[in-house]
């Protein structure tokens, strides 16, 4: 498992292509109306003369294809096995890109997410979270018995989880067992997760007692540790090592069949370092570990949370993932010498870590570019962002302001599609999300 990759390509993504474009997808060129979306980037139309209307949001090609290198490269290197979280970019396109990149999976979180990389042919699933409504896991069952080769695994920290689990899909009629890990809860406060280790042996002797279950690891999300710092996550992490290990011990993955791995999964985008310093630390167990690695945020990156929060800020022997995103708005409202207002808001920009930060002008006269030098976001309305300027800062109406944006998961729900752009302002695809 650690050295495969995905077996087969992502699906569909010739309808994505044949999608046509119309009042669907905002900031589109009005006068693409009723092309395809292959025959708009056909034309490989510039962001900014090409009929584009702002708002607009462009995400860097060479960004994008330089972090999906970097976190291959990262992940290889230290012996993990990847399956980014798709709820950063919910984009099947991306997803394809990912595995072509080496990642083993792709990660979700709700039941809606899983249907979607369903839909376009993924073939192994690690649903990072609790999994109990009935009318969910009746339709895994199905997927799960029409197809030999798809793989799913799953959250239980219950007892009662469990249990839900078995009544629905024995009523579903299920002839596949689900592989579920146990989730160990971060500490009291955090997120999902059993407390202890005495809860989670609770839950797995559960599990062995459900004829449609299958424990097949440990996981939990490092993020969640209260107080975070790189020693308790480091220590949170050992304790989910030793766990499985213990569990390993006590004969509880014993459902395993030949060569088939122990899964210790942990790593979303703030200390996938640590969790590759404790898991090249995992003693040898009875068959062979899969050390998977989560993080999502990556591919977009941004210019507020995460750039903050990067392990390669600790690691920059490592290299340095590049923000993708730029929100393009154009100041429609110059009131006074302080005072500016873009045609973008909340309905266009994420806002809920960090405002957007103003990056460079584009000149509504000329089209030069220059440094937004005393220009700063304040603030968002539903459609306007509020924007003060410093004595002298040149800013007039009908120019253009590029930000960067913090938090790509509140990014790109907020576009169904996306446009994919060169460094020169060349749109070269167009990035289709399912939110």
């Amino acid at each position: 498992m650690a050295a495969e990759a995905a077996d087969r390509p992502v699906a569909g993504l010739a309808g994505l292509a044949d999608e046509r474009v119309d009042h669907r997808f905002k900031a589109l060129p009005p006068d693409a109306q009723g092309l395809t979306v292959a025959e708009l980037a056909a034309e490989r139309r510039d962001l900014f003369t090409g009929g584009f209307t702002t708002p607009v949001l462009a995400l860097s090609a060479e960004s994008v294809e330089h972090n999906l290198a970097l976190l291959e490269t990262y992940a290889r290197r230290h012996g993990l096995v990847f399956a980014p979280h798709g709820k950063t970019s919910m984009s099947p396109q991306l997803f394809a890109r990912q595995l072509e990149h080496g990642a083993w999976g792709i990660t979700a979180a709700v039941p809606h997410q899983a249907r979607v990389y369903r839909a376009y042919g993924i073939q192994r699933i690690f649903l990072a979270n609790e999994l109990v409504d009935a009318a969910a896991l009746r339709w895994l069952a199905g997927e799960l018995d029409a197809d030999p080769g798809f793989r799913f695994v799953c959250y239980v920290d219950s007892v009662r989880g469990v249990e839900l689990m078995d009544e629905a899909l024995r009523a579903a009629g299920a002839s596949r067992r689900v592989d579920v890990v146990v989730e160990l809860g971060a500490g009291e406060g955090a997120r999902t997760g059993a407390r202890t280790e005495a809860d989670c042996a609770e839950v797995a002797d559960a599990v062995a007692s459900a004829g449609s279950l299958r424990l097949v690891g440990v996981a939990g999300y490092e993020g969640e540790v209260p107080e975070a710092s790189g020693e308790r996550v480091r220590d949170w992490l050992r304790r989910l090592v030793a766990l499985a290990a213990s569990f390993d011990a006590q004969g509880r993955f014993a459902a395993l069949e030949a060569g088939e791995q122990i899964v210790i999964s942990a790593g979303g985008s703030a200390w996938f370092d640590a969790v590759a310093d404790v898991f090249a630390e995992i003693p040898e167990l009875s068959s062979p570990v899969c050390k998977l690695l989560r993080s999502g945020a990556y591919v977009s990156h941004d210019d507020g949370h995460y750039r903050h929060l990067t392990p390669f800020n600790r690691v920059p022997e490592e290299g340095a993932l590049q923000p993708a995103f730029r929100l393009w708005a154009q100041v429609v409202s110059r009131p006074s010498p302080g005072q500016a207002f873009l045609n973008a808001g909340k309905r266009d920009a994420a806002y809920d870590l960090d405002l957007p930060q103003a990056q460079v002008v584009r000149s509504g006269r000329d089209g030069s570019v220059r440094e937004a030098s005393g220009i700063e976001i304040t603030g968002l309305s539903d459609q306007h962002a509020w924007v003060r300027t410093a004595e002298g800062a040149a800013l007039e109406v009908g120019d253009w302001v590029g930000m960067g944006l913090s938090h790509p998961c509140t990014s790109f729900d907020k576009w169904q599609l996306i446009p994919l752009v060169a460094a020169d302002g060349t749109v070269t695809d167009y990035i289709r999300t399912f939110f």
